[in-house]
């Protein structure tokens, strides 16, 4: 089969989502002719389309726009899914850290915290009798902001000013944490 016919049976595979049957078409291709950027391209796609069905099908629609009127369309494919790979890295990353985190943090879930303080009718008691046994672990901005407005008012302001300051060089121009210096 000479390779126009096996690129466009290759392609035929990909738009049916047969990405192991274009993998094969592809890589076939490749023996004849191992700089052809179309058949290099359809190998990087089918096996992207191997893990991700959607982004691989888009790619492949975005590079078939781009190709007669780029010069560089392979590079710029090659871009994206460079840029996709490190995204998906480091977002695993970040997951990974943060079940670490509260794999590691033997504490009280900020929810539950404040679920006993609903309970008890005190914030200032039910803290005080937690902040040397257990911490309390805060997993969202909204819920960080409350805990150090209610440190504030409850006479923990050095506590409250602490936990200001570290979140403030994390967020160092997010409005509502720059705004909650006001309680100072």
């Amino acid at each position: 089969m000479n390779n126009e016919r096996l690129l466009k049976l290759a392609e035929s595979q990909f738009l049916k989502k047969e990405y192991k049957s274009a993998l094969q078409s592809y890589g076939e291709i490749l023996k004849d002719n191992p700089k052809m950027d179309e058949a290099k391209m359809g190998v990087y796609l089918s096996d992207l389309g191997l893990d991700s069905d959607d982004e691989a099908q888009a790619l492949f629609d975005y590079y078939h726009t781009i190709k007669d009127s780029s010069e560089n369309a392979v590079d710029i494919i090659n871009g994206i899914i460079e840029s996709l790979d490190e995204t998906k890295y480091s977002i695993s990353q970040l997951i990974s850290k943060q079940v670490a985190m509260q794999e590691e943090v033997d504490g009280i879930a900020y929810s539950d915290f404040m679920d006993l303080v609903k309970e008890r009718g005190d914030f200032k008691k039910v803290f005080e009798n937690i902040m040397f046994s257990t911490k309390v672990v805060i997993t969202s901005k909204e819920d960080l902001i409350d805990f150090i407005t209610r440190l504030s008012e409850n006479g923990f302001k050095d506590m409250a000013l602490a936990y200001l300051d570290d979140m403030s060089n994390i967020f160092p121009k997010d409005q509502e944490i720059l705004k909650l210096y006001k309680l100072f």
